[in-house]
């Protein structure tokens, strides 16, 4: 049974400015487990822990040899840096990549050193699914680290075009207790939302409107980009009152085109990846 979505994985080659744009321009706590990861897995990975919601994972390859290093490479050469990889937590992986490969999911073989079980993107819309055991992170925020305004990941988007597949995968498949698709015409979007036990939700939206401007977004990244994970969205008290200082640290902060209180940093300044600040 999935118990939890712990965190989502961002992979890029330029590990020490992803660190600084987490740690020092959106200021959510870090901490740099590269001394640790190195040696173990042949890659660098620094994980941000704000209060609330999932975890990110910052990701570079550093051992070309490594299997880990390896995956991260492949995935920066075949779609270039950005959202990684979508981690989810079970009693046993083991047995659990078992129960899925049975409902029908490409399960991947153990992967030397990994400590989790991988479902390939081709059954999960285009997500890398890793499944690792309960408690896999388990670190507080550095001593002394002030907490950020910002939240953990309350909640990670998903673009697909089947948005039917998507909610049997993600619901019957994966096991994870979904909704009912609902039409959400002011966003121009069909929706299923799904609810890991813990961490945040996952929100699978299909276009069904290109005049409304989050319908239109997703609509452009879809023609150009396969399916998969679209947008981080995490919270703050006052979005719009973060605008003025997130781009003063230089980044690509806005007012968000379909809400006039979601402020969107842009994927040229956050390694690939585009992040929603909703108030909450």
């Amino acid at each position: 049974m999935i118990t939890g979505m712990p965190r989502i994985a961002i992979a890029t080659a330029d590990f020490d400015g992803i660190l600084d744009t987490f740690r020092n321009r959106l200021g959510v706590p870090v901490v740099d487990l590269s001394e640790e990861t190195i040696p173990d897995l042949g890659a660098r990975i620094a994980m941000c822990v704000p209060a609330g919601g999932s975890n990110i994972e910052l990701m570079s390859p550093e051992v070309p040899e490594a299997p880990l290093s390896q995956s991260l490479q492949r995935f920066l050469d075949r779609r270039g840096q950005g959202l990684f990889a979508l981690m989810l937590e079970a009693p046993d992986p083991d047995a659990e990549a078992e129960v899925l490969a049975g409902r029908g999911l490409n399960v991947l073989p153990l992967m030397a050193g990994a400590g989790g079980r991988d479902v390939h993107p081709n059954s999960t819309s285009g997500v890398l699914i890793r499944v690792y055991p309960v408690d896999s992170y388990r670190r507080d925020a550095p001593a002394g680290v002030a907490a950020g305004p910002l939240s953990g990941v309350r909640r990670v988007i998903i673009a697909v075009r089947d948005l039917a597949a998507a909610a049997t995968a993600y619901g019957e498949r994966l096991g994870i207790p979904a909704d009912a698709a609902e039409l959400d015409p002011q966003r121009g979007v069909e929706r299923v939302l799904v609810h890991p036990p813990t961490g945040g939700t996952i929100e699978l939206v299909s276009v069904r409107d290109r005049t409304r401007p989050f319908g239109a977004a997703v609509g452009a990244h879809l023609d150009a980009h396969p399916e998969g994970m679209y947008a981080l969205v995490m919270h703050a008290p006052d979005p719009r009152g973060l605008l003025d200082p997130l781009k003063a640290k230089g980044l690509d902060a806005r007012v968000a085109a379909d809400s006039d209180d979601v402020v969107e940093i842009g994927r040229g300044s956050l390694f690939g990846a585009l992040l929603r600040i909703e108030q909450g």
